[in-house]
Parts: C-alpha cells; structure tokens; sequence
C-alpha cells in the first residue's frame, strides 16, 4: 500500500507534467497544478520544492518513463525505431517536456537525468557489441547510432500538426519509412 504522501507527490507529479507539457517552466503556473492534483501549493513545495525543481523532477520521471518504454534491441535497431515511434505518437507530452527543457534553456536538466541512468551506457554497450557482430555499421559512434534513431523516430511529432487527424493508415506508413530508414541507414556495408 502507497502512504498519502506517496500518493500525494504521484498526484503533484501527474499534474506537473500536463502543466509543462501545456506551458513550459516559464508557462506553468503553480496554482494550475496545485488545483489539478488536489492539493494546495504549500503541498507542492513541501513535497517537491519550487517550480524549478518541481520541472526538473518531471523531466527527470519524464525520461525515466520514456527509457521504460523504448528499449533498443540492438539486433533490430529498426524495430526499436518503430516502438519509439508508437511511444511518442502515443503520448506526445513525453517529448513535449523535452522540447521544453531544451527551449528554456534547461539543457543541464535533460543531461543530468540522462547521465543518471545507469542504462545509458548498457545500451551504447549494446550498440558498439551489435557493431561488432557486423549486424550495425561500424564507422558511426554508438552515440551518434542512439541519437539518430531517436531523431527519425520522433522526427514527424515535431513537424506542425504532426498527428492531428491523420488516418492510421498515414500513421503506419509513416511507422513503416522510419523502420526502413533506420534499417538502410544503419546497415553495414555490403563487400
């Protein structure tokens, strides 16, 4: 069973997401996220702290979830494009909070979190083994292969209206081009 004040922070977390992906650090107001999770804003500062920190946990849960969710299997990179893809169409506030550290210059937030996860280097590990194994191409760094996937993957979330009514057989073509992409992209050379 979650104590109240686990529950609490849980409720002040949700809230605080919407709010940021809505409006930004700079947009966010407080009282629009005490009042959505049912607390007063005394809760939040107890709980979490000031708005900085409070988007700062938010980023940070952010991509924790998002890690959660779109696993790299380095022997199909492109399949992992295409679970990244659905991630993110299915829940664009994910990466909207992103944009949004980065927009009001909270970089250090995104890295941060990022340098904190122990996963992080398993799968550059991952990706330098698949490498190896000759089924990714060998002359572009780990770094750049993860990077790259998660940029075609989301790529069609940033274009305006990306989503916004568009049939699911648009979606899925879309769906299918990034997995083709990442899969021409990223194969080795044929001698």
């Amino acid at each position: 069973m979650t104590s109240p004040g686990a529950q609490t922070k849980v409720r002040i977390l949700r809230a605080a997401s919407a709010e940021f992906a809505a409006h930004g650090l700079a947009g966010a107001r407080i009282d629009r996220i005490a009042s959505a999770a049912g607390v007063n804003k005394e809760r939040i500062y107890a709980h979490i702290g000031d708005k900085q920190v409070l988007f700062g946990a938010v980023v940070e849960a952010n991509l924790v979830e998002l890690a959660a969710h779109v696993s790299l299997d380095p022997l199909d990179l492109a399949e992992s494009a295409g679970r990244i893809f659905d991630h993110v169409n299915a829940f664009p506030e994910h990466l909207r909070i992103l944009d949004w550290a980065r927009l009001e210059g909270a970089d250090d937030l995104v890295a941060d979190a990022d340098r904190s996860d122990p996963d992080r280097l398993v799968r550059l590990g991952e990706v330098e083994e698949a490498q190896r194994a000759g089924v990714v191409r060998a002359d572009v760094s780990p770094g750049d292969v993860v990077v790259s996937i998660f940029a075609m993957a989301t790529g069609w979330l940033h274009a305006p209206a990306a989503f916004a009514g568009e049939s699911e057989r648009l979606v899925a073509e879309r769906r299918s081009f990034v997995v083709d992409s990442v899969r021409r992209s990223l194969a080795p050379e044929q001698s």
